[in-house]
């Protein structure tokens, strides 16, 4: 079957890919439960009403009508919303940010693809943090080929099962790095289904660009532009999430530079708050040809004003993921109303 455009033929990988999730309906409704503390609706009839921000209409009143004003004007606006309100503002690429090549075009899965294995150190003087990025590209491939990125919770070896894969580090329920454990992860990667189609395959864990923990900005990208020790110190300073998107870009420069991959067909993937980095890093970074997150939920695609499972008081609580925002973003836990964005507008800047 032949597909004329790159979003009809990722959305038919993404189809074989993930088609146990997709298969899943939506659950029926369920009993209240309680988060931290704070009660959750399942029940589709009490989600209450809720009038959204105009996502066309300007700071200044004027209505987007046209392709340019959107382009030159209200998305920036909506931009700066994001950045200001809910995941910080991250800064540029680092001028000097280097790729060690330690794996390349190296034969792979029993001959269906070449793998190549790079390092990316975030910074020109640091050995950490630095990230594994691993690509697989049809073995047949002459031409430069299309790439569906997955950000993973899980080392590289751990997605893959491949010999092949260097030996990585994850970080522990400790809080320590320790070896990722051999064997089967909970993720795995369906890699000859992409390759089958044409498409490239790379994957990063995310642990390599930031750890997921309360503090852990002193360990990743984030410790590179403050010194401070959680790097809270202004209201609209980057979070977690934004963190692992900015590294998602560099894996992007990288692409940029590799003649067996077409940069200008990069689809990103991820589940869950990795479904919330994608839409970030797509929305920040425009290069990204695609964006496909999974289970992206509250914060991410599903609306904050509609009260149905997670909300921004649940998932902001004292314990548990305030450091994926900026800290203004908790202002908006008991007032959703008063927050000047909501998921159609993050999904409006991917399109």
């Amino acid at each position: 079957m032949l597909f004329k455009s790159f979003p009809e033929k990722i959305l038919l990988v993404i189809t074989v890919f993930l088609w146990p999730v997709l298969a899943r309906g939506q659950i029926a409704d369920a009993p209240d439960d309680s988060v931290a503390g704070i009660s959750v609706n399942y029940t589709e009839s009490k989600t209450g009403t809720y009038t959204l921000p105009d996502p066309l209409k300007c700071s200044d009143g004027q209505i987007t009508d046209n392709a340019g004003v959107w382009t030159n004007k209200r998305r920036g606006e909506i931009i700066g919303l994001f950045e200001d309100n809910q995941f910080g503002k991250s800064p540029s690429g680092p001028e000097h940010i280097r790729f060690s090549v330690f794996d390349r075009e190296t034969p792979a899965l029993e001959g269906k693809a070449k793998r190549t294995q790079v390092t990316i150190f975030f910074s020109d003087d640091a050995v950490e943090p630095k990230m594994d990025l691993l690509i697989y590209i049809p073995a047949e491939a002459s031409a430069p080929v299309p790439v569906l990125m997955y950000i993973a919770f899980s080392a590289n070896s751990m997605v893959i099962e491949d010999p092949g894969i260097r030996e990585e580090f994850i970080w522990s329920r400790e809080r320590k790095k320790i070896p990722a454990p051999k064997g089967r992860g909970f993720e795995r990667l369906n890699v000859p289904a992409v390759l089958e189609r044409g498409f490239a395959i790379a994957t990063v864990y995310y642990g390599d660009i930031e750890p997921d923990f309360q503090g852990g900005a002193q360990y990743g990208v984030r410790s590179l532009f403050s010194k401070t020790e959680n790097n809270r110190s202004r209201p609209n300073e980057w979070g977690g999430i934004a963190a692992w998107s900015w590294g998602l870009s560099r894996a992007l420069d990288y692409f940029e530079q590799d003649t067996t991959i077409d940069a200008g067909r990069v689809a990103i993937m991820g589940i869950s708050r990795l479904g919330k980095t994608v839409l970030w890093a797509g929305a920040e970074d425009q290069r990204f040809a695609a964006v496909v997150a999974v289970c992206s939920g509250e914060s991410g695609a599903a609306l904050s004003r509609r009260n149905y499972g997670e909300t921004i008081a649940h998932i902001t609580a004292p314990g548990r993921y305030p450091y994926w925002f900026n800290l203004k973003y908790q202002e908006y836990a008991g007032n959703v109303n008063a927050l000047p964005v909501d998921a159609h507008m993050l999904l409006s800047l991917l399109a």
